[in-house]
């Protein structure tokens, strides 16, 4: 799937910007009413991500900038706990839609396991218990920003001419940006290493691991700063490794972490050669007005649906042509031919400082990607998105898969894969199944 936004008649490339933890279930319809609003009893949230920029080494201090959307049906407020051992200041949260200051205050644990949503929570920690914008919608969500700074002398301090910031961090996605002037020596983690805009460098990684993952950062004085620190403008150039003609390299030098769109593939049974989708996308940047998907070469897209995240709005979704987009002079910033399948889906125009959250579904056809092998199923695609997840038609067993994944049995007994991939380039997943020989056992809840 190519994929491009459309600003008035112009397109500009859509780079992949960060997402959220694929929804283990197939996507429903939006729903609304008194019940539904009531029906959240625990806290759930997905798409974490945090960024940590550390301050002076004297201070002990980082500043934290913590993105987390609620998804807990109906519920008015979200907690975050504040960490052990960490003293908390200059906390600020602001939804993110609209850029708007929350109302919030820290609360202790006791006081917060009053509310259902965190019942059985330790009551040992303090809470930031944020007022949200608005009830979180029915299959969507409340995204929100919590800005805080910790001190905490044993995850940040000096060591000799060394700064050290070691931390076991739970988050799956993080980024953590050194002070000015400083230069990274050691990284115990696989990250990728990007400059910021003023020159600081900046570590970024993503953990599909079980556990949290154990940072160890070392730094030491030796960076420019000032003027001469900047980073030089990333380009549109491709790799001079001639033949190899890969991303750009602003596609290269995106932080993959924090790239906002991720898929999920729900196999359907492989006779049909097809499988729905959904993929969620957000936009941030003022005046883009519409989502352009072009359909990859070899599928064929059905029964598009679209709908705002954040509020539960559905959106109109029209299917067009290569050859109707040159009609209307709608501009892709790749060649489409005029047989070329698009999906195009129009939304309110993002303004500055706000951003929309949308959820788009799809049916495909794909029969080179998606089909029969004798007995076996065969899934055969190129997977571009940081997260991407399989879902196996039911009746169906894993038998392989090329590329590796985190494994799991939904509760009506069919199999989810789950690739994360930190790179910023495409996975070329295979994989094949065979039919089960008995009923499936639903995993046990315990």
């Amino acid at each position: 799937m190519r994929t491009s936004v459309v600003l008035g008649i112009a397109a500009f490339p859509l780079l992949l910007w960060g997402a959220p933890e694929c929804l283990a279930q197939a996507p429903a319809a939006v729903a609304a009413g008194a019940n539904a609003a009531t029906a959240a009893v625990r806290q759930t949230e997905t798409d974490e991500y945090t960024r940590y920029e550390l301050l002076a080494p004297e201070s002990a201090s980082f500043k934290i900038r913590y993105e987390v959307t609620a998804t807990a049906a109906g519920a008015t407020v979200y907690y975050n706990p504040i960490r052990k051992g960490s003293v908390a200041s200059d906390e600020a949260v602001y939804d993110a839609m609209t850029g708007e200051p929350l109302k919030f205050e820290v609360i202790s644990g006791e006081e917060a396991r009053k509310d259902p949503l965190m019942a059985g929570e330790d009551t040992t920690s303090d809470f930031i218990r944020v007022h949200l914008a608005r009830p979180v919608p029915v299959e969507g969500q409340g995204r929100m920003v919590i800005v805080k700074t910790y001190k905490d002398a044993k995850s940040y301090f000096r060591e000799g001419d060394t700064i050290v910031f070691k931390r076991s961090l739970g988050i799956r996605r993080n980024s953590v940006v050194l002070p000015a002037g400083y230069e990274l020596v050691e990284c115990n983690v696989s990250s990728q290493v990007l400059p910021e805009a003023d020159g600081r460098i900046g570590i970024s990684f993503m953990n599909a691991g079980p556990g949290e993952a154990p940072l160890l950062l070392k730094a030491r004085r030796g960076a420019q700063t000032g003027a001469s620190a900047a980073a030089r403008s990333v380009t549109t150039r491709k790799s001079w490794e001639a033949p190899f003609e890969g991303e750009t390299e602003r596609e290269r030098l995106s932080e993959r972490a924090h790239q906002d769109r991720d898929i999920v593939y729900f196999l359907q049974q492989p006779e049909t050669h097809s499988f729905s989708l959904y993929h969620d996308y957000t936009e941030s940047r003022p005046g883009v007005n519409r989502y352009l998907n072009v359909v990859r070469e070899g599928s064929k897209a059905s029964n598009p649906s679209a709908y705002v995240l954040d509020t539960g709005e559905k959106l109109e979704t029209r299917v067009m042509t290569g050859a109707e987009m040159a009609t209307e002079k709608i501009i892709a910033e790749e060649p489409v031919s005029p047989t070329t399948q698009v999906v195009l889906i129009p939304f309110t125009p993002v303004k500055n400082g706000q951003s929309v959250r949308l959820r788009i579904s799809e049916t495909y056809t794909a029969p080179t990607s998606y089909g029969l092998d004798g007995d076996e199923l065969v899934f055969d695609r190129s997977l571009g998105r940081p997260r991407n997840a399989v879902v196996l038609p039911a009746g169906w067993y894993l038998l392989a898969s090329s590329i590796p994944a985190s494994v799991r049995q939904l509760t009506d007994g069919r199999i989810r894969l789950d690739f994360w991939n930190g790179r910023p380039d495409s996975v070329d997943v295979l994989i094949k199944a065979k039919r089960r020989v008995g009923p499936a056992i639903a995993p046990s809840s315990k």
